[in-house]
């Protein structure tokens, strides 16, 4: 288990870049993104929104003791995306579908040992 431990750095780092690019388009108003919140109809502070939690979530990956959860977070949000792209965009949910089984398996592999999440107030690492 060390050694996925150690090799789940790869896909977890890859996974903080595309969702760190993906919620800097949103919050710069990238005209696509622009132009698929029009679409989607819940207004353009949805799309700030998205933005910082996938910016979030970006970040938290990469600080060793927020990953799982960060990749639990992200794991919610790409399976919301998922469901907008079938019920509201009419589009495939490949991409979020593809992000969710990653930021799931991030989080499963990153989850915290027993007492790791008491131990996160008292400053120990479990």
């Amino acid at each position: 288990m060390k050694y996925v431990r150690q090799l789940v750095w790869i896909p977890q780092v890859a996974l903080a870049v595309a969702t760190g690019a993906g919620g800097v388009f949103k919050l710069t108003g990238d005209p696509a993104m622009v132009d698929m919140f029009d679409t989607i109809g819940v207004g353009q502070w949805f799309r700030y929104l998205v933005g910082v939690l996938e910016l979030a979530g970006a970040v938290g990956l990469l600080i060793p003791r927020l990953a799982a959860f960060a990749a639990a977070g992200l794991a919610v949000l790409f399976a919301g995306a998922a469901i907008t792209n079938v019920a509201v965009l009419d589009t495939a949910p490949i991409l979020p579908l593809a992000y969710l089984v990653v930021a799931a398996a991030i989080a499963w592999v990153r989850r915290p040992r027993s007492g790791a999440i008491s131990a996160l107030g008292e400053g120990r690492t479990g």
